[in-house]
């Protein structure tokens, strides 16, 4: 079953004509009126969205995580820019009120609706589900499912952790 936050990513690729992987969703971020900034972020911080009242959407990403994982986390910012107000935020150095939201280490714990769905949106656009279904059909019975899973993510440019969970949702996979 696609989550709306899925479809909301499957309406996005389907509009800006955005048919096969890997998805260019730095791209995707310009064309939305984000700008994509790469900065070193302490702690776990993955990355953030900060939308300030004049208009001016930034997606943060920690410049230092893997490409793959900066992909993620900028299509999970997407999620946010695309289907969540955001947080205010008081930080000095700003001297306009913005609103932000962060990706960190419990962005992925599922406890947090805005945080889950800002995941299954990532999920939707980075690896659309009918492009990865048709991928893992045509390739599985030459590469066999693990093979499959390791070829599909570097097609998609998305982690292999990340592909084996997509599979395993689309029940491409068994999870065990």
């Amino acid at each position: 079953m696609t989550s709306k936050a899925e479809r909301r990513a499957e309406d996005l690729l389907e509009a800006h004509g955005i048919t096969q992987a890997p998805v260019p969703v730095d791209d995707l971020a310009r064309e939305l009126g984000a700008e994509v900034r790469y900065r070193t972020f302490d702690g776990d911080i993955s990355g953030l969205l900060v939308r300030t009242d004049d208009g001016q959407t930034v997606v943060g990403v920690h410049a230092k995580h893997a490409r793959t994982r900066q992909r993620f986390t900028i299509a999970h910012e997407l999620g946010h820019h695309v289907m969540h107000k955001g947080r205010p935020a008081i930080v000095e150095h700003l001297t306009r009120s913005a609103r932000v939201n962060f990706r960190d280490g419990t962005s992925a714990l599922a406890t947090d609706k805005e945080e889950i769905e800002a995941n299954q949106f990532a999920a939707g656009l980075l690896m659309p589900s009918t492009l990865v279904e048709d991928a893992f059909l045509e390739a599985t019975p030459r590469l066999g499912p693990e093979r499959t899973a390791a070829v599909l993510a570097k097609v998609f440019e998305v982690s292999p952790q990340a592909m084996n969970f997509r599979l395993m949702n689309l029940a491409l996979i068994d999870p065990t």
